[in-house]
């Protein structure tokens, strides 16, 4: 069993007890997470797929640790100029376990969120058609 989820922006194919490395998450090492974006899951060939997300589907992780990535060393230049250009990033990156993949875990909290949704929509009013200018012709 496997799913497409969305982390922090990016999508990844995660399995379960598969570790991964993520943008930098703000939850604390240890903490163990939700992650509602499920965009596909396959359940040994029964292929279920979101418009845009599964309803109700969850995948639970654990953090492991937060860490820097591997330097990457940016370099230009341009010959016969003198000009030579060096830099260097190191991205933060979040280690996580997968744990749990759902098909119906959250499915609650997914029709809460429709109703209240619902509730509260403003209704929008037409807007008043704009007067026209009237221009002044010299007679």
């Amino acid at each position: 069993m496997y799913a497409i989820v969305e982390i922090a922006g990016q999508q990844f194919k995660v399995e379960k007890d598969q570790r991964l490395f993520v943008h930098r998450l703000e939850d604390k090492e240890g903490a163990k997470i939700t992650f509602d974006k499920v965009l596909l899951i396959d359940n040994d060939g029964k292929v279920n797929v979101g418009a845009p997300v599964v309803a109700g589907a969850s995948v639970t992780a654990k953090v492991l640790e937060h860490l820097k990535g591997d330097k990457v060393l940016v370099f230009k230049k341009k010959r016969r100029k003198g000009y030579q250009k060096e830099n260097g990033h190191r991205q933060y990156l979040t280690q996580i376990k997968i744990e749990a993949i759902s098909e119906k875990g959250a499915a609650k909290k997914a029709e809460t969120k429709t109703e209240v949704s619902e509730e509260a929509a403003p209704v929008k009013k037409a807007a008043a058609p704009k007067a026209k200018k009237e221009t002044k012709t010299e007679e």
